[in-house]
């Protein structure tokens, strides 16, 4: 018998955690992170990090785990997860998967088997490659022997931008052609994967109100105190979006409407690049908040009902 696993994703905004936490309390589940930044202690504004009062008292995995300084990839993700899912079955209850970092919820839903240590002297030439001449001159380098992946990948991700080259030169295989194959495998999980999605419009605005508040809440302050703490810009978890529009304003290379701008536009495009991957999943069903007007306990049903007919 497989573990049975629910996957909940969809792009930045569109309401996953709090679904995520109502269907946890309905189903007597526990959830998992599935999202690249949310591991790191002391980044809570900038990632939307779900608070201890949202959690309505269900336990959550893989938030506030790491250090900003400690570097976090699908590797690491793939072996917490995995153990998290143990932990969560083994008290009797039903693992979520909930966040959106596709790449991270395929690698654990597929089990991915690549080599964890790679080649490093590629990695090491295209690192030095990107101090030299910037992240932007690696990512067209990624677009001209791989647009399909280079599509879902921001430039400013040069971890998943240097993997995907690397891998290439490795094998001269495309790493978009790998994440195909890899789907075609069974899954040691018997899985439920669920996209949330709703009108555009509604889920830009959603983005820009969630900025807006970001800067209410004080991003600016928690950015300049990771920095003061020594937290370098060049580390992965300061890569992230919200924290690096934000330091550039702090080193006075932009205003803070420029930042904040910037900020709105880079989650804009990042939603998109969500949705254009979980499209290329073959083994989701897409929830259109839509359709069920945007009321939660209709979709909960919808799910619910889902599961009880597999």
């Amino acid at each position: 018998m497989k573990n049975k696993l629910i996957v909940i994703t969809g792009p930045t905004a569109v309401g996953k955690t709090s679904l995520s936490i109502k269907l946890a309390q309905k189903i007597n589940g526990e959830i998992i992170s599935a999202d690249s930044m949310q591991v790191y202690k002391g980044m809570d504004i900038g990632t939307a990090k779900v608070t201890k009062e949202e959690m309505r008292g269900v336990p959550h995995y893989l938030i506030d785990v790491l250090e900003p300084t400690q570097d976090f990839n699908v590797f690491e993700f793939k072996k917490l997860a995995k153990e998290a899912v143990d932990t969560v079955t083994g008290k009797g209850k039903i693992p979520i998967i909930a966040g959106g970092t596709g790449f991270y919820i395929r690698a654990l839903l597929y089990d991915a088997d690549f080599d964890e240590m790679g080649d490093v002297g590629i990695r090491k030439k295209l690192e030095k490659e990107a101090h030299i001449y910037g992240n932007e001159h690696l990512y067209e380098k990624l677009k001209e022997v791989d647009l399909d992946y280079a599509e879902g990948v921001h430039p400013n991700n040069l971890k998943r931008v240097i993997r995907a080259i690397e891998y290439f030169e490795q094998t001269g295989e495309k790493f978009s052609v790998y994440n195909s194959r890899l789907s075609s495998k069974e899954s040691p999980y018997d899985f439920r994967y669920y996209v949330l999605t709703d009108d555009r419009e509604i889920m830009y605005k959603n983005i820009d109100r969630r900025v807006d508040m970001m800067i209410e809440k004080g991003l600016v302050d928690e950015v300049r105190g990771l920095l003061d703490k020594g937290i370098s810009p060049r580390n992965t978890s300061m890569q992230a979006i919200g924290y690096k529009e934000i330091t550039d304003y702090l080193d006075g290379l932009c205003s803070l409407e420029e930042a904040i701008n910037c900020i709105k536009q880079n989650t804009r495009h990042y939603a998109k690049r969500q949705l254009t991957w979980f499209r290329k999943e073959k083994t989701v069903t897409f929830i259109d908040k839509r359709d069920f007007d945007s009321d939660d306990e209709k979709i909960l049903d919808h799910i619910i009902g889902d599961m009880e007919h597999e």
